[in-house]
């Protein structure tokens, strides 16, 4: 885990690839990703000691310029943001009562995903950062019911009303879905 991650997400493919070189160059940070999502966005993620991050992030919004959409500095994340970024949930864990956030930035997703893991004994199912879902991300969490509801109520707390697509609270899933969550 590192000190701190910065993403820039951008409405521009090229002006991406652009944005990428320049962060990787101005300070010694790691690339977790220079990609595309649909529809036509790019994103940026980096992560790295707490110092270069955000230098790397400012020159990159920098050079965005008026193609970014949504940006995010986060120092000092959540364990559990890294684990879910990684795609490392723990798939024989039960899954209790579920809460979905759904935003239309990916940015906004990992601000709510952090707060949220912050605020309550929730574990991270699932985070789907735009890819084949029109531009538009979201996080799944499990955990007692008033823990998710704690979760999600910080997630929402920490986003702009604009940047939230739609909240749910399913306080006992059903087998068959709680099964294609693992």
């Amino acid at each position: 885990m590192s000190e701190a991650l910065a993403l820039i997400e951008l409405h521009s493919i090229a002006r991406g690839h652009r944005v990428a070189d320049a962060m990787l160059k101005r300070a010694p940070v790691t690339l977790l990703r220079a990609d595309w999502v649909s529809p036509g966005k790019f994103l940026v993620l980096v992560e790295g000691e707490l110092a270069a991050v955000e230098e790397s992030f400012r020159v990159g919004v920098d050079i965005g310029g008026d193609r970014v959409v949504d940006r995010l500095f986060l120092p000092q994340p959540h364990a559990a943001l890294w684990e879910a970024l990684a795609g490392e949930t723990n798939a024989t864990a039960e899954i209790e009562s579920l809460g979905i956030v759904e935003t239309t930035t990916v940015a906004a997703t990992l601000l709510g995903a952090d707060a949220a893991a912050k605020a309550a004994a929730v574990r991270l199912v699932e985070l789907q950062l735009a890819r084949g879902i029109g531009g538009k991300a979201f996080f799944t969490l499990t955990g007692p019911l008033a823990d998710v509801e704690a979760a999600v109520e910080a997630a929402v707390g920490a986003l702009a009303a604009a940047l939230i697509h739609g909240t749910e609270i399913i306080a006992a899933p059903h087998a068959d879905l709680a099964g294609k969550l693992r």
